[in-house]
C-alpha cells in the first residue's frame, strides 16, 4: 500500500520543504504554547527540574518543539498541506509527541513524577496546542515560501528551453 501512495505523489517534492517549513510552523507554535505553559507554572517547574532558570526551561521546549517540527514535516510531508484536516494531523501529532516526550522522561523515569496537577495539564494543553497552532500555520507556511521558489525557477528557466530560443534579446554564442 505504502507503495502505491509513493508513487501517486505521497511524498514530498524538492520544491516544497517539507522540513524547513516544519521549523518555521514549529517557530510560530511555540509562542502561544509558551504563553499557556507559563501560566499554568509548566516552564517553573521545569526549570525546577532541571535545576536551571526559566529561560533555559523555555529555550529547551523551543529547541524541542523545532526538532518536532521537522519530524511533523517529514512524516505527513505532502499531507500536511491540507488545508481542512491540517488542525487535526497537528493535534494528533502533538498528543503523540506528549505521549513520548514528556510522560516517559517526567512521570515514568524518576523516582516521584516530576509534574503534577496545574502543571503537568499545562504542559499537556501546551503541546495539544502547540500541534494544533502547527497544523494550521504550515500550509500557510509553505505557501509563503513556494513563490520565492517559483521565482528562482522562472529566472533559470527564461535562459533554457524555447523561451530562450525565441527571445532577441538573449545573445547567443555559435
Amino acid at each position: 500500500m505504502l507503495k502505491i501512495l509513493q508513487a501517486h505523489g505521497l511524498d514530498a517534492g524538492p520544491m516544497q520543504r517539507p522540513l524547513l517549513t516544519g521549523v518555521i510552523a514549529g517557530l510560530v507554535a511555540d509562542v502561544p504554547a509558551l504563553l499557556l505553559m507559563r501560566g499554568f507554572g509548566s516552564l517553573d517547574v521545569l526549570g525546577g527540574a532541571a535545576r536551571s532558570s526559566l529561560i533555559t526551561a523555555a529555550l529547551a521546549f523551543v529547541a524541542m518543539m523545532l526538532l518536532g517540527g521537522a519530524l511533523y514535516g517529514w512524516l505527513f510531508q505532502r499531507a500536511a498541506n491540507d488545508l481542512a484536516g491540517g488542525w487535526l494531523f497537528g493535534l494528533a501529532f502533538g498528543f503523540v509527541l506528549w505521549m513520548l516526550g514528556p510522560i516517559p522522561l517526567l512521570q515514568w523515569l524518576p523516582r516521584q513524577p516530576v509534574m503534577t496537577g496545574y502543571p503537568a495539564i499545562g504542559l499537556l494543553l501546551g503541546v495539544w496546542l502547540w500541534g494544533l497552532v502547527l497544523g494550521i500555520v504550515f500550509p500557510f507556511a509553505n505557501r509563503a515560501l513556494r513563490p520565492s521558489l517559483d521565482r528562482q525557477l522562472a529566472v533559470s528557466a527564461a535562459n533554457t528551453g524555447p523561451q530562450a530560443a525565441c527571445d532577441p534579446d538573449l545573445t547567443h554564442r555559435l
